[in-house]
């Protein structure tokens, strides 16, 4: 044996190198990634807010066997349950044989929100031949790349008698869009000398809904009349009740595959139902009783995590007090043995922005999972920093069931960063570490993801429920 051959052989010992999913799979296994991805597709399109994924997950858990629980209701071994938290976030757990005392819950949470536009409470308006709808931009985007694209209009309008209609305005074909104006660059000499960041603001991202005059000489704002007219005659509903709405335009455009050999998926929504999707459909797929296990679709990650439906709030310790009182143990105990994965996704690295990169510690695409011992922004601010022992702990697992994944950071250390709900599961006390798929133009109204790193994502969080 040669020394050169030598070295490498030692090389190939001691160093750490990332391994592409693709390149290691068979053909049997790139079926298996590629008809995943299919499921995964029409779940994104069912699914374009929050509200509606609980509705696509919760089909998918009853077809599973999960029936609903209520807090109160009565719980024991082998069950299978939900809780759908007010309609915008979902909770699924079933309960094992195992010493919840001893080894405790494996949670995996994810988050269903998603970067959108919301509309304001008093909306509408007309102005010069056109109406609008006024909207509050919702999580961070960058506000010039929802300018001049095909928009969908979703969400619920609660009247004041407490009928709920359910709106979903330009996904069928034959629906109308809507859109917001730009400016032609023939007039943008000093729009375009503007940073991106202030270009186009908040208040200007208005969206055209109309511009036909209702028939009446009387009425002063005819446009904005024919737009009501529709809503009224379609579902009902008048101006006022705007003011207990939620409603919210997102891209019109469904998941598509990307590429000549369709190895990537460009879609709406990929943070973080990229995560949840994998989350839940490991979960349902498991068939042992021995684990209890949790699964988490939150909301409210994109703003903070605040509010009942997000992961500041107290619905998953109640749970798993009631999982434990349930069983007879101390809940306290049972979240100290407990571990959870942060499923949330991270920046995959891009040659094309190669300066805000940090190449070593970055996210390759199609070289599986991501874990990310922690998250943050400029000296770690805003991170629960996993211990070495958890991340040891996943290490093996990973191995022992042939999962391929990768490490990562979210960028140079000083050129920002991000953040999960790691922190809020970890302050319960519960050793929690992120994992989730890297992603192309995050934020972005078209976000891309490749099917194996979607793929290696639901087998770890298989390999961590089962």
């Amino acid at each position: 044996m040669s020394e050169k051959t030598m070295g490498k052989e030692m090389m190939d010992k001691l160093a750490y190198k990332k391994k592409n999913v693709f390149e290691e799979a068979d053909a049997e296994k790139i079926k298996a990634i590629y008809d995943y991805a299919e499921g995964y597709m029409a779940y994104l399109d069912a699914s374009k807010t929050e509200r509606e994924a609980v509705l696509t997950s919760v089909a998918l858990a009853e077809k599973a066997g999960y029936t609903e629980y209520k807090l109160g209701d009565k719980l024991a071994v082998g069950d299978k349950k939900y809780y759908n938290n007010r309609g915008k976030s979902l909770i699924l757990f079933k309960i094992g044989t195992n010493d919840l005392e001893k080894d405790g819950i494996r949670i995996v949470a994810s988050h269903i929100d998603s970067p959108r536009l919301d509309l304001k409470q008093v909306p509408m308006y007309e102005d010069s031949g056109m109406a609008f709808l006024k909207t509050h931009y919702y999580g961070g985007i960058k506000k010039y790349q929802w300018t001049a694209t095909p928009l969908s209009l979703h969400g619920v309008v609660v009247k004041a008698d407490g009928e709920v209609v359910n709106i979903v305005i330009g996904e069928d074909p034959k629906d109308p869009v809507f859109y917001i104006n730009d400016l032609l660059p023939h007039l943008a000499s000093k729009q375009v000398a503007e940073s991106l960041g202030t270009a186009i603001s908040g208040e200007t991202l208005n969206i055209l809904i109309g511009g036909l005059p209702y028939n009446d000489s009387e009425v002063s704002d005819k446009i904005k009349l024919t737009a009501l007219s529709y809503l009224n005659e379609k579902y009902g509903i008048t101006e006022e009740d705007f003011l207990s709405a939620e409603l919210s335009l997102v891209p019109a455009a469904p998941a598509r595959n990307v590429g000549f050999d369709g190895a990537l998926i460009a879609a709406y929504g990929h943070d973080d139902r990229v995560c949840s999707y994998p989350a839940l459909t490991a979960l349902l797929a498991t068939e042992t009783n021995e684990r209890t296990s949790m699964v988490v679709l939150a909301d409210k990650e994109e703003v903070g995590s605040m509010g009942v439906s997000g992961m500041q709030s107290n619905i998953v310790v109640d749970i798993i007090d009631e999982i434990s009182a349930a069983l007879g143990k101390n809940s306290r105990v049972v979240r100290s043995s407990s571990k959870c994965l942060s499923a949330d996704v991270n920046a995959a690295f891009d040659p094309n922005f190669a300066d805000v990169y940090e190449k070593r510690n970055s996210a390759m695409i199609s070289c599986g999972t991501v874990l990310s011992k922690y998250t943050g922004s400029r000296g770690k601010s805003g991170t629960s920093d996993a211990s070495a022992e958890l991340v040891a702990f996943v290490r093996k697992l990973f191995a022992d069931n042939g999962v391929i994944w990768q490490t990562a950071e979210l960028g140079k250390i000083d050129a920002g960063g991000g953040g999960t709900v790691a922190m809020y599961v970890a302050n319960r006390n519960i050793d929690t570490v992120d994992l989730g798929v890297p992603v192309i133009s995050m934020h972005a109204p078209y976000e891309v993801v490749s099917k194996a790193d979607v793929y290696s994502t639901y087998e770890a969080c298989l390999a961590f429920v089962k």
